[in-house]
């Protein structure tokens, strides 16, 4: 039984949680760094605890002070969201061993697919397809040339405990590879403990899609279809959307049937995301599994009728999942942009207290967001404000809806990607669902 969670998060995705215990009516209990006490999950929260200074490593990162307060607020389980701790099988470990139910995934699960090269060889003999590339973690500089040599460029360094983007680089030839491979392991090495690389050959012209699955405790998985987040900055999601305009009738069955039959394989249990890269042929490739809810869950939710964080909570409770794969049908078109406190030119974060806030409202526009008017935005976590969602009966009016609500959408006393966002959604190119992961360079930065 789950009657108080500890949401061991913050912003956006804390009050999202929030708002579905809610609705289940199980108490939450909030956490918070020096930085955003004043933020409005805080208060939404029926209960909110300090952390202590606002560095994440003293704060979102502390795993013996979140511990001790789910325990001390008597918490019977805690919710990760995404980010921080969400993919830290050590945390998971650290939660079941006080008697907290985590809300995700085991930490067994959670090894293999956090780890991307281990991910990688999972789903190799699971029989995914998957992106050529190194067959493990590459020890050195000179092994990463000999294997680029091998698969030819350009070529992806990523870091093998990586996330968000960090870690990852495409290089164009052996200078770039030399300088590359070091900064990057450093980098990894600095946010996620690790520094360990491996490399993949680049897809060109390829699309980002993924997969979300629901697995429950009695053997029971299915998948809620795709979501298309090619458009991306550093590899960095800006815009996602569903369904994918782009995937045949046959390749999105396949894709979902692989991504349960991985699910099953690796007796998975709660949310998770199975992304590929799919080529112009629709040929698709594993990348990774992200072993927790996504940034971009709510578009799915829009389409499905499916509220994927009740889910989540409803299967740590143990209860059995109340659908089959049939009765999962989408509805709509949805997308989804992420709004972010960052210069539209050069993308440098722009942190800075929010002196007017004014967001669009109206039938089928829905925003996930703690900022208002008077908070700051520091530059301590990511500079994402919050989350823009529209939903249409087609693709073509859920855009010219979402270029109405940006065009209301007014920030000040900041900078924000909203030109960025104005600029994709008048693009010719994206109007047509020519939306490749080189989109962003290709469409925009090349022509401011």
């Amino acid at each position: 039984m789950i009657k108080k969670i500890l949401i061991a998060n913050r912003g956006e995705i804390a009050e999202r949680i929030i708002r579905a215990c809610k609705e289940l009516n199980i108490e939450t209990v909030a956490i918070y760094s020096e930085a955003d006490a004043g933020l409005n999950y805080v208060q939404q929260a029926d209960e909110a605890y300090p952390l202590g200074p606002a560095p994440v490593n003293e704060s979102y990162l502390n795993v013996d002070k979140i511990i001790d307060i789910a325990k001390e607020t008597k918490a019977d389980a805690l919710h990760p969201g995404y980010g921080f701790l969400s993919e830290n099988a050590d945390f998971v470990d650290r939660c079941e061993k006080k008697g907290l139910i985590f809300i995700g995934p085991s930490s067994e699960v959670m090894r293999k697919m956090g780890d991307k090269v281990t991910a990688r060889k999972v789903m190799d003999r699971i029989g995914l397809p998957i992106i050529p590339g190194s067959k493990g973690e590459v020890e050195s500089v000179e092994e990463a040339i000999s294997i680029a040599n091998r698969l030819g460029y350009p070529i992806m360094v990523k870091a093998s405990a990586g996330g968000g983007g960090i870690g990852m680089e495409i290089v164009n030839d052996e200078e770039e590879l030399v300088k590359s491979f070091t900064n990057n392991s450093k980098r990894a090495e600095m946010f996620f403990g690790s520094g360990r690389m491996y490399l993949e050959k680049v897809i060109e012209n390829a699309r980002h899609i993924e997969i979300q699955i629901l697995a429950d405790h009695y053997g029971n998985v299915v998948h809620l279809f795709e979501r298309e987040c090619s458009i991306q900055r550093r590899n960095q999601k800006v815009l996602e959307e569903t369904p994918s305009i782009f995937l045949s009738d046959e390749t999105r069955q396949k894709m979902g049937e692989v991504a349960v039959l991985a699910a099953k394989t690796l007796n998975y249990k709660n949310a998770g995301t199975i992304e590929f890269l799919v080529d112009e042929e629709e040929n698709f490739y594993f990348l990774e599994m992200n072993t927790r809810v996504q940034v971009e869950h709510p578009i799915t939710e829009q389409v499905t009728n499916i509220d994927i964080v009740k889910k989540q909570i409803k299967i740590a409770k143990g209860e059995k999942l109340n659908l089959n794969q049939e009765s999962i049908t989408i509805t709509g078109h949805s997308i989804e942009v992420r709004i972010y406190a960052e210069d539209p030119k050069t993308f440098f974060p722009s942190p800075g207290t929010i002196t007017s806030f004014e967001i669009p409202t109206g039938n089928n526009i829905r925003h996930e967001l703690t900022y208002q008017a008077g908070d700051r935005v520091t530059h301590f976590y990511d500079p994402m404000i919050g989350k823009l969602i529209v939903t249409g009966k087609s693709r073509e009016e859920a855009i010219n809806l979402l270029r109405e609500s940006l065009d209301e959408y007014k920030i000040e006393g900041i900078k924000s990607n909203i030109p960025l966002l104005q600029h994709i959604v008048t693009n010719e190119q994206f109007i047509q669902g020519h939306t490749l992961t080189n989109y962003i360079e290709n469409q925009y930065i090349s022509k401011i």
